[in-house]
C-alpha cells in the first residue's frame, strides 16, 4: 500500500521558519548531525534561539519538519503535472520533476532520502512512509499506461513504481556526486533510462522514444 499525504500544513508561512528549515537541511546534508545546534541555526538566519522552540518545539522536531517540508515542496512540483492523453509522457514529466527537485534542493533531498541518523534520532516508519507517498503520482501514471495499452496488461504498477524509484534515486545521487561522466550527462541517462523502462514494460520502442522526448523537452 502506498500512503498518501492526507492534508497539507495550514500554518501561515513564516520567513524565519523557512530560513530555519533551509539552514538545518543544509547543515545536516553538508556537515552531519554533530554540526547542528539551535545556536548555530539562529545565528545563521539572524533570529533568537527562542525561534527554534517557538516554531518547532525541539531540535528533533525541527529535523522531522525538514523532511515534511521537503515532501510538501516535492508534492507542489508533481501536482503541477496534469494527466493527459499520453501517460508515458506524463510519467516522463514526473521523473523529470523528481530530478529537478533533487538538483534544485539537494540539502532537503539529502535529508528526505539520505538514510542517515539525524540530530540524535532516526526517522520513524511513519516518516519514511510519508516519503514513499510521493510514489502515488507515478504509480497512477503507470496504471494509466497499463489501461491505455502502452504497458503490458499483466504489468504490476506497484512493483514498477518501486523499480523506477530506485532508478530515480540512484541517478539523483550519482549526478549530485559528479559521477555521471563522459559524453552522456544526467539528462541523457534519464532519457535512455525512461525509454528502456517503458519498452521493458511493454511499450513500442519508437512510441516510447517520442513520449520521452516530449516529456523531457
Amino acid at each position: 500500500m502506498l500512503w498518501s499525504v492526507s492534508s497539507r500544513s495550514q500554518e501561515p508561512a513564516s520567513p524565519v521558519r523557512r530560513l530555519l528549515l533551509d539552514e538545518a537541511a543544509r547543515v545536516l546534508a553538508e556537515e552531519g548531525p554533530a554540526a547542528l545546534s539551535a545556536r548555530r541555526l539562529v545565528k545563521a538566519v539572524g533570529a533568537s534561539t527562542m525561534a527554534v522552540y517557538t516554531h518547532f518545539g525541539s531540535m528533533p522536531a525541527l529535523v522531522r519538519e525538514v523532511m515534511r517540508e521537503g515532501v510538501e515542496r516535492f508534492l507542489g512540483r508533481v501536482d503541477a503535472v496534469a494527466p493527459g492523453t499520453d501517460p508515458v509522457l506524463e510519467l516522463t514529466e514526473l521523473c523529470r520533476v523528481y530530478q529537478e527537485f533533487a538538483r534544485a534542493e539537494p540539502d532537503v533531498y539529502a535529508v528526505m532520502f539520505g538514510g542517515s541518523t539525524l540530530a540524535g534520532f532516526e526517522l520513524t516508519q511513519g516518516d519514511r512512509q510519508m516519503g514513499v507517498a510521493l510514489l502515488r503520482h507515478p504509480r497512477d501514471a503507470i496504471r494509466r499506461c497499463i489501461a491505455s495499452g502502452r504497458f503490458r496488461a499483466d504489468a504490476d504498477a506497484d512493483l514498477l513504481v518501486r523499480q523506477l524509484f530506485v532508478q530515480m534515486h540512484g541517478l539523483a545521487q550519482l549526478a549530485h556526486a559528479g559521477y555521471i561522466l563522459g559524453i552522456y550527462g544526467p539528462d541523457d541517462v534519464l532519457a535512455g533510462l525512461l525509454r528502456d523502462f517503458a519498452v521493458a514494460a511493454g511499450d513500442d520502442p519508437e512510441r516510447a522514444a517520442r513520449s520521452v522526448r516530449s516529456g523531457l523537452g
